[in-house]
């Protein structure tokens, strides 16, 4: 009997978009320009890293967003994550607003590195092991341009 080895998923970007999360009622609505279905982006793979945007990057990023973006590398790497210097996200005290809020895991619970708004792009983050929870939140009020970021892996 020949057995094929299962391959090995070197490295994996989660990609959810959680449409809808400060709106009233679930469902999707393609047809009118205000309520229209933007995601956040796609489940991709990259065994060598890759970029992620906010909705929309360069232009504003819509109203009402919640994007969480997971990147989990192989066993024994880390992640390195880097934010373009073209970075614009609505200031507010303590980020109350609009902001981009990372952990240091694979979950919305796990320990937080820092919570970013405003214009000038946050510092190069380093994960502690093998996954990154990334959340972009956008209310219903003052849009920017968003960030571009990208990331690549490191040994531990």
């Amino acid at each position: 009997m020949l057995a094929e080895p299962f391959p090995k998923v070197v490295a994996s970007l989660i990609i959810l978009h959680l449409s809808g999360a400060t709106k009233k009622g679930t469902e999707k609505q393609t047809t009118s320009e205000t309520q229209k279905s933007v995601q956040c982006g796609t489940w991709t793979k990259h065994a060598e890293g890759g970029i992620f945007t906010s909705p929309n990057y360069p232009s504003k990023y819509p109203p009402d967003r919640e994007c969480i973006y997971i990147i989990e590398a192989a066993p024994r790497q880390c992640i390195e994550l880097y934010f373009d210097e073209k970075y614009s996200i609505e200031p507010s005290w303590e980020c109350k607003f609009d902001h981009i809020e990372v952990r240091d895991g694979p979950f919305g619970f796990s320990p937080i590195i820092g919570r970013f708004c405003g214009q000038q792009n946050p510092p190069v983050i380093k994960s502690s092991g093998r996954f990154l929870w990334i959340k972009f939140f956008a209310d219903g009020e003052l849009e920017s341009v968003g960030f571009s970021a990208r990331y690549n892996f490191t040994p531990e």
